[in-house]
């Protein structure tokens, strides 16, 4: 992947990227949010992405949190249109028992939070987004391999040329270096649906 196809929104204070691997470390109070719920609005985290207008394509990319260790710790993948339009999936680091993996989708400035809990052990996850027109899919994987759907959403802005990539976040008072790896882009692996037909 040539990492010079990607621009950051808010560039982090200290990254590496060397080939297709990529580091990031958080500062505190960093946090992609909007309003639902704790009704504030975060939108601070650094985002790396690359821009395409393909209608169907697959993303792919490794992560690795060893050092993640405070609530909310984060880093996965994200698809940021603008502040109110985006999408993203990562493990958050919980506690010592667990962590969350799973997604938020934000359309017009709304965001939700669909999660499952994993052992806290686990300390990198793979993720794929996948793009059928202005229709999305995340999935994660343990070893890059077998992918488990997390999501199925539709973007209301996600129809046109669109930025995704990848991001990392400390909302409390946490740093951690997350390092990305294994980016690819790729026809679109997420099938046409072969069940009921459209209305």
């Amino acid at each position: 992947m040539d990492m010079e196809q990607f621009q950051w929104t808010r560039e982090p204070k200290a990254y590496t990227v060397e080939g297709d691997r990529v580091s990031i470390t958080t500062l505190p109070h960093t946090d992609l949010w909007q309003r639902t719920y704790y009704h504030f609005r975060n939108d601070n985290a650094p985002v790396l992405q690359m821009e395409s207008n393909e209608r169907y394509f697959s993303f792919i990319v490794k992560t690795s949190f060893e050092e993640s260790h405070c609530r909310f710790d984060q880093c996965g993948i994200v698809m940021y249109l603008d502040s109110e339009n985006w999408l993203k999936g990562s493990v958050e680091y919980e506690n010592e028992e667990y962590q969350h993996l799973g997604s938020v989708v934000t359309n017009h400035g709304y965001s939700d939070w669909a999660t499952t809990e994993i052992p806290a052990g686990i300390k990198s996850m793979w993720y794929r987004l996948s793009r059928r027109e202005d229709d999305y899919c995340i999935e994660s994987s343990d070893d890059g391999e077998y992918w488990k759907q997390m999501r199925v959403c539709h973007m209301f802005r996600g129809d046109g040329t669109v930025r995704f990539g990848i991001y990392a976040c400390s909302p409390e008072e946490s740093s951690f270096t997350a390092v990305f790896s294994n980016i690819e882009l790729t026809e679109c692996a997420w099938r046409a649906h072969d069940g009921q037909q459209p209305d």
